[in-house]
C-alpha cells in the first residue's frame, strides 16, 4: 500500500475560560495543497478542552481522507507535550480526551507532532473564531 502523508493544523478556543469555544482545522496534502477545511462550535469548554477536541476531529478526517502518516501542527504546548510524554495528563475529563487522541493516532502508520508558533497556525485560528462567531447568530 501506498504511503498517503498528511499535513493538521489544528486550533481551539474559547472566549472566556469555560466560555463559548470553537474548534478549526485544516488538512494538507503532502504538497501543502489545502484538502479539508473544518470549523464547529462546541459549546461551553475551555481552551484546552477545545485544544483536544479539534486535534480529535482534525485526525478523525484525516483518517477518513485514508492518511497513512501525518504530521500534526499545534499551537497548544501543553498538548504537544502531553502527546509525547513529556507532561502528565492529571484532569479526567482531560485524560479522557487525551485517551481518545492516542487511540486516533494509533490509526496511522507514523505520526509527528510538532509545537508551532500561534502565528503560524493563523489559518486554524481564524477558523475557531468563525465557529464561535456563527453561534453566537443563532
Amino acid at each position: 500500500m501506498k504511503s498517503k502523508r498528511l499535513h493538521l493544523y489544528a486550533d481551539g478556543g474559547s472566549r472566556g475560560n469555560p466560555g463559548p469555544s470553537g474548534i478549526g482545522a485544516i488538512i494538507l496534502d503532502s504538497d501543502k495543497r489545502k484538502l479539508k477545511e473544518i470549523f464547529r462550535y462546541i459549546g461551553e469548554a475551555t481552551n484546552n478542552v477545545a485544544e483536544y477536541n479539534a486535534l480529535i476531529c482534525g485526525l478523525e478526517e484525516a483518517s477518513a481522507l485514508g492518511a497513512t502518516d501525518i504530521v500534526i501542527y499545534l499551537d497548544s504546548e501543553l498538548l504537544v507535550k502531553q502527546l509525547n510524554g513529556e507532561y502528565k495528563v492529571k484532569d479526567t475529563n482531560m485524560k479522557t480526551l487525551f485517551d481518545k487522541a492516542l487511540s486516533l493516532l494509533k490509526r496511522f502508520t507514523s505520526f509527528e507532532i510538532r509545537h508551532i508558533a500561534r502565528e503560524k497556525n493563523k489559518d486554524a485560528d481564524k477558523l475557531v473564531n468563525k465557529a464561535i462567531n456563527l453561534a453566537g447568530l443563532f
